[in-house]
């Protein structure tokens, strides 16, 4: 769109303005893009550049809502964690101000609250005018000490001073972090909701002044205790909008161990007395019965066969020399893989047995190394072929010349294995290896190998270390140039472990060629580990560093599941209907030899009904890959109870392809409990004042389906949908959105599984970390009725709230990052047909115009 003079020259000077503020660099090329660059959320929350995380200090004050936020003033990854300030009178429009609570030489300000001391008992402000007090947690740069501490506000939260008695309450534990605190009338006093991180406990606390805290309970641990607790929140809401019946929710996040596998937030809804939270759910659990296959009580493996020494010669009865305490078995013994530490390996495998349940349900604990199909048993040696560099000398000697280096990542000469400070490293071959962890992730620097020339069809050789693709902007990666240009490109995989990589080069025959080792990251897994480069007629083929438990059918694996890298044993099923009449084995498989290289394993059940693990029985506020740090505004007008979170995850959340800004916040959602077949359910909804962004309505007529794809007319990158869909004879269908480019964000029900699913494979850009293509999954069942879905989409984000006849609700949110290019909407239906009942849709128009 051209602009005029006049405005253009405006929006420059309030560019000036943001960069004095060291919210932007004042230049013409950031006046032309700013808030409209590629991926840019358009009408959720992103400061203007740098780093964001968790959302801190939700408070409505004189006609305002107030967001604070984890906060990076220096640059675009996480570090100097400050509380960033943004403003808006409608949850909607958003203006970002100054750093309100900066950092300093001594303390780094994590999460918190605001609150308003009305009654001035701080002695912060005045009667007449009561000042805003933030509690938040104080990082020691020193020792790493958490502890809670104030700052204070006297002019409406512009600007903020730390109270000198600082901190107000101390354990000394690195674990004690994000206090939420609100004023809670029937006792006429301050209450606090602060997490024991690492215990998976959230303790409560009460005040008369802010300043002097008086330990009060303990909640936990309850429901998913896969990582480690953070950012409470609790409050009241009335069930089914009656005000005379009340319950208390606690929303606890969590990272690892989400219901999607990293970072997510659960809830409980229960009684809260003034000192103690009760949850309604006491997490009491008893898994379908059926026939016992193997418990491991009779004290040795029967007739289970036993290869490599990790499973010992008989099954544990307990934690191991040098395990941490092992929970969750049932009866006396179980098969553990610790047997000589991490280091060791080995399998575990029943014999063939014929299947006749629907079932196979079991306990599985120890590490999170999934199996990954094409991977073989056992190291694999390196293949024939010509050698390039196998880094045994002291120097970066190799029989096709001296390699080159840059930078000091890479030292003179190879590594003897593991650096100073490093995790273990493990997969090379021999006694070096190239490893540019030297001095730490900080380093940078390249290592290129002589011109050679291409007389094998595959290049063939180990890679581990950090996962920031070539075509990142910080790369740890593995190049091969030809004639100038990069032409094929590897990366680790964030782990320490070595693993063969091969390349295809066929089509390269003849050419001369350099190998380019290169690390240009400094942040999170900044390094790269390297090994035994060979031209090969042979692809080499990755190892298994699988723990976890496989079903097996004539042989080949069919289902797997892993541990959550923990110590306790969790229900987990395998599917088995397919197979009755058939010969199948189960499989306990340790092939990891790096931190958490082990597998628990216990109590193999054949039954008619899946056994559900803690996670999956567990409430979740959301089941995508990106909600997270989630908590509610204090003092909101009306009793109205709105929440918003960090969109995005610690597996990638530093790798998200986005610059000058690096994360955003969900759209703001407005939260009731509903009673739903006997249970109160969290029912959440997108604040009514989006409705302020809608372009006029598209409604597109009912729609039948049949084992394909039809598009619908609709196309916008931000956009909102309301569909109904009524199942049919299809397995599944659903909607596709922001498609086009050969891309698509599929929002499915799968009929067989009973499942809303958001799968983000094929949605544009998934290099970038080797977690984030995703499918996500949330039970939802239908009886065969209606599915209701409510859908936000924006430039790199979906947000869908799925509902079932009966009010039951679903929530699940992914960033995405696809192509420009791809803005349309289509229905689809496979093996079957599907009822497209009704769509409404319209364009959402920018916050930031």
């Amino acid at each position: 769109m051209s602009r005029t003079a006049r405005p253009r020259r405006r929006l420059l000077t309030a560019l000036t303005v943001l960069a004095g503020l060291g919210l932007l660099a004042a230049t013409p090329a950031a006046a032309d893009t700013l808030h409209h660059e590629r991926y840019r959320p358009q009408f959720h929350f992103t400061p203007a550049q740098n780093w964001m995380n968790d959302p801190n200090g939700l408070i409505w004050y004189k006609g305002r809502y107030h967001l604070f936020f984890q906060y990076n003033p220096s640059g675009n990854s996480w570090g100097n964690m400050s509380w960033g300030h943004a403003v808006s009178t409608d949850l909607v429009h958003w203006k970002q101000l100054p750093v309100a609570i900066p950092q300093d030489d001594n303390e780094m300000v994590f999460s918190g609250s605001v609150v308003l001391d009305k009654d001035n008992t701080t002695g912060f402000g005045t009667k007449a005018d009561p000042p805003l007090v933030a509690v938040y947690t104080s990082l020691v740069k020193s020792t790493g000490i958490q502890r809670q501490s104030l700052a204070y506000s006297t002019d409406g939260g512009t600007t903020w001073t730390k109270y000198s008695g600082n901190p107000v309450l101390d354990l000394g534990s690195v674990n004690f972090r994000d206090p939420k605190v609100f004023w809670y009338a029937p006792t006429h006093s301050w209450l606090m909701a602060v997490a024991l991180a690492d215990q998976h406990k959230i303790s409560f606390y009460s005040s008369s002044n802010l300043k002097h805290w008086t330990h009060l309970s303990d909640f936990g641990p309850a429901g998913a205790t896969g990582g480690v607790w953070e950012c409470p929140d609790l409050f009241p809401l009335p069930v089914d909008g009656n005000p005379k019946k009340t319950k208390w929710v606690l929303a606890v996040n969590l990272n690892p161990g989400a219901i999607a596998g990293g970072s997510g937030a659960q809830y409980f809804v229960g009684d809260f007395d003034g000192e103690k939270f009760t949850a309604d759910d006491s997490g009491a659990y008893t898994p379908p019965s059926g026939t016992v296959l193997q418990d491991f009580e009779s004290g040795s493996f029967g007739d289970w066969t036993a290869t490599g020494g990790a499973f010992g010669t008989a099954p544990a009865t307990g934690a191991l020399d040098g395990q941490s305490s092992v929970t969750g078995s049932d009866g006396k013994a179980f098969a553990d893989s610790f047997h000589g530490g991490d280091a060791s390996t080995g399998t575990l495998t029943s014999p063939a047995f014929t299947a006749t349940s629907n079932y196979i349900n079991f306990k599985v604990g120890g590490g999170n190394h999934p199996y990954r199909s094409g991977d073989i048993l056992g190291d694999e040696p390196a293949p024939p072929g010509e050698t390039l560099a196998d880094f045994e000398d002291s120097t970066y000697t190799s029989p096709i010349g001296d390699w080159t280096t840059t930078g000091g990542a890479f030292g003179a000469g190879p590594a003897q294995g593991t650096l100073p400070n490093q995790q273990q490293v493990s997969g090379y071959l021999g006694g070096g290896l190239a490893n540019s962890y030297l001095n730490g992730d900080a380093t940078t620097g390249t290592l290129t190998s002589p011109t050679f020339t291409i007389d094998k069809k595959y290049l063939d050789f180990l890679i581990g270390g950090g996962y920031h693709a070539a075509s990142s902007d910080a790369p740890t990666a593995v190049e091969l140039v030809v004639d100038g240009k990069v032409v094929r490109s590897a990366t680790g995989a964030n782990a320490e472990a070595l693993n063969w990589a091969s390349w295809d080069l066929s089509d390269l025959r003849g050419a001369q060629a350099q190998i380019k080792v290169v690390d240009a990251n400094t942040g999170g897994w900044g390094h790269l580990n390297v090994d035994q480069f060979v031209l090969s007629d042979t692809r080499a083929k990755p190892h298994s560093d699988e723990t976890g438990v496989n079903l097996l059918v004539d042989g080949e694996i069919v289902q797997s599941a892993s541990g959550a890298n923990s110590e306790n044993l969790d229900w987990a099923s395998f599917n088995t209907t397919a197979y009755k009449g058939k010969q199948v084995q189960l499989q306990i498989v340790d092939a990891n030899s790096g931190g958490w290289g082990h597998v628990l394993a216990d109590q193999f059940t054949a039954a008619d009904e899946p056994a559900l693990s803690t996670t999956q029985r567990a409430h979740w506020l959301d089941y995508g890959q990106d909600f997270y740090a989630a908590n509610s505004f204090n003092d909101v007008p009306g009793g109205r109870r709105v929440m918003i979170a960090w969109m995005n995850s610690w597996n990638y959340g530093g790798s998200i392809p986005t610059s000058p800004w690096r994360s955003a916040d969900t759209f703001p959602r407005q939260l009731a409990l509903r009673t739903v077949n006997g249970r109160t359910q969290l029912v959440q909804n997108p604040v009514s004042e989006l409705k302020t962004l809608r372009g006029t309505e598209t409604d597109v007529p009912a729609t039948t389906v049949t084992n394909g794809t039809t598009p619908l007319g609709v196309h916008g990158s931000t956009l909102e949908l309301k569909a109904d869909l009524t199942p049919g004879t299809a397995d599944r269908f659903g909607l596709d959105v922001r498609t086009g480019a050969g891309q698509r964000t599929r929002i499915g029900y799968d009929t067989s599984t009973g499942e809303v699913y958001l799968d983000r494979t094929g949605s544009g850009a998934t290099d970038f970390d080797p977690t984030f293509s995703s499918t996500e999954h949330a039970p939802l069942a239908l009886d065969g009725k209606s599915l209701r879905l409510h859908v936000l989409v924006d430039a790199s984000s979906v947000e869908v709230y799925a509902e079932n006849a009966r009010g039951e609700q679903v929530v699940l949110t992914d960033q995405i990052f696809p192509d420009p290019a791809g803005t349309g909407v289509d229905v689809f239906a496979e093996n079957g047909t599907a009822e497209l009942a009704r769509l409404r849709a319209w364009r959402l128009a920018s916050i930031w115009k």
